[in-house]
């Protein structure tokens, strides 16, 4: 932009009253500005600056609820089960999945996801989604099948969402949540795609054998 006003670095660092070796270096990009340098710079220039939060893969504050029944799940796991908590993943998206279980038995590693509240169910089939390809596409996980897990805590305003996206939900995890279970004890295989539930009472997390009353999302 200063080139193209045709304007020296010299007249935009005594404008903008930033440094010129500075302003040199930002622009060679070995220097990082500060906000307050940029908006001094664009100023200069008579442009304007924008900062914008982009949506990605979800927050990383994770609160004591979710805790809670990540201990639960772990406790619940048979031997087979390599787990790894909060497990970074860069491409294609960014983000930190919650847990991942590995099946040392068997191909079959599980991206969970757990959630003590659900807002948005197609952000948050997105974000799982993503973060789960991007585990996959990971040298270590080649020649494994990566699978999504969703764990929900059992409350009234939980179990009304699931009753209101029960299509959404089921075709994004059509697996049957007590099969999911029954796999995470080492009782069966691996159904796939799957939601379990929870409940915490107290601090304290357990894990429910199936869905709660009138709850049915799993295809089979």
């Amino acid at each position: 932009m200063r080139e193209d006003a045709g304007t020296s670095q010299a007249a935009i660092a005594r404008v903008a009253r930033v440094n010129q070796a500075h302003l040199s270096r930002i622009e060679a990009g070995t220097a990082e500005p500060s906000i307050e340098v940029l908006i001094a710079v664009a100023t200069a220039l008579g442009a304007d600056l924008s900062v914008r939060l982009f949506p990605n893969t979800g927050p990383r504050i994770r609160d004591h609820l979710q805790i809670a029944i990540a201990g639960a799940l772990i406790a619940a796991l048979h031997p087979r089960w390599d787990v790894a908590p909060e497990v970074p993943v860069y491409r294609p998206v960014r983000g930190v999945i919650d847990l991942v279980l590995s099946d040392t038995a068997g191909p079959d590693v599980v991206a969970v996801e757990i959630h003590s509240q659900l807002r948005r169910v197609e952000q948050q089939i997105r974000w799982a989604t993503q973060k789960a390809d991007a585990l996959a596409a990971l040298p270590e996980q080649e020649r494994r099948r990566v699978h999504r897990l969703l764990v929900l805590r059992n409350t009234a305003a939980t179990r009304e969402v699931g009753r209101l996206a029960a299509d959404t939900l089921g075709a994004a995890y059509p697996g049957r949540s007590a099969d999911a279970v029954a796999a995470l004890r080492g009782t069966a295989p691996w159904p796939g795609r799957a939601v379990i539930w929870a409940t915490v009472e107290r601090g304290e997390a357990h894990l429910l054998d199936g869905p709660p009353r009138g709850i049915a999302m799993g295809r089979r």
